[in-house]
């Protein structure tokens, strides 16, 4: 774009991520938003939509996720979507304005058997002219080279906290598996999608420790995903305190000057926020959100509520 300013990622110290998060909200806010000017466009929001084209029953313990089968939520589990139930999905999101189509099954990892049915949903949908993201957990190095030759633009597989925190969230996988993942989907030559989710009763500390994985991973993740917790009944973290406004900001804002150039995506939780609290975000960098009625299995704001949020905040949805 016209004016960005090219730097080369630093190394942050969990000393200097710390010394953000102490700042007073208003300084944290000018600095974060000083950045977000200088890389990306003011009052522009890139759109994505999130479909779980594969629904319930997977077998990790991931302490928020209403889609384990170790957890009692009221999810069934669902067979791999047709595909051209797929196809017809990504068509509605892109006349609705999304420019990326995110599809995401609920697996520990992909069976070999099912990579072609995949590669075929991440060309068709590609060829409508959509960006294209998957998140399907664990990837070997060969499945991760098939999804690239088939034109998958991002992968999707967050960390979702800081590694000291991570083993009280799951422990059906550490937190090395998914950095191995992470460095397959690299090898193959696509973008990754990758962030976390707070809220979980985790500390600051914590949410500094993510921030600094994220940022420090070479390059740092093109698109960072901040996940506000939505509770779900039947889990083991589905009681967790939520973080206030000002503290979700701050983590906002955080990522913000830690990733100067990455997509930070205001990302589950929108239902639970008021207006306010989005604009708050918006303003401390978030420039990337999901659209639509529903995300994988909880709510999302909807197409009128955010024209109209937008409407009044001045910003373009891309």
């Amino acid at each position: 774009m016209d004016g960005e300013i090219k730097t080369k990622p630093r190394v942050w110290t969990r000393e200097e991520a710390e010394a953000l998060f102490a700042l007073p909200f208003a300084d944290l806010i000018f600095r974060a938003q000083t950045v977000h000017r200088a890389h990306c466009p003011a009052n522009a929001v890139q759109a994505s939509r999130l479909l779980s084209i594969k629904t319930g029953g997977c077998p990790e313990d991931c302490g928020y996720c209403s889609q384990s089968a170790h957890f009692k939520t009221g999810v069934k589990a669902s067979k791999l979507m047709d595909r051209q139930a797929v196809l017809a999905e990504a068509k509605r999101a892109k006349e609705e304005g999304a420019s990326r189509f995110c599809m995401g099954a609920a697996w520990r990892a992909p069976k070999d058997r099912d990579m072609p049915a995949l590669c075929e949903m991440v060309a068709e949908v590609k060829a409508l002219g959509l960006e294209t993201c998957m998140t399907l957990g664990m990837l070997t190095d060969e499945q991760a080279k098939a999804l690239c030759e088939a034109g998958l633009d991002y992968y999707n597989h967050n960390i979702d906290t800081s590694p000291d925190y991570y083993g009280k969230v799951v422990s059906t996988r550490t937190f090395e598996d998914r950095i191995d993942t992470l460095k397959r989907v690299r090898a193959a030559g696509m973008k990754v999608c990758c962030g976390g989710i707070v809220g979980m009763g985790e500390e600051v500390e914590d949410r500094v420790g993510l921030l600094v994985a994220l940022a420090n991973m070479n390059p740092p993740p093109e698109s960072v995903p901040i996940n506000a917790l939505v509770g779900v009944p039947g889990t083991p973290l589905g009681e967790s305190e939520p973080l206030s406004a000002i503290e979700f900001a701050r983590v906002i804002a955080a990522a913000r000057i830690m990733m100067p150039t990455s997509m930070v995506r205001l990302s589950a939780g929108r239902e639970q926020m008021s207006e306010e609290a989005q604009a708050l975000c918006f303003l401390a960098g978030a420039n990337s959100i999901f659209v639509g009625d529903e995300l994988l299995t909880t709510p999302n704001p909807g197409e009128a509520r955010d024209k109209a949020l937008f409407d009044r905040l001045g910003i373009e949805l891309v």
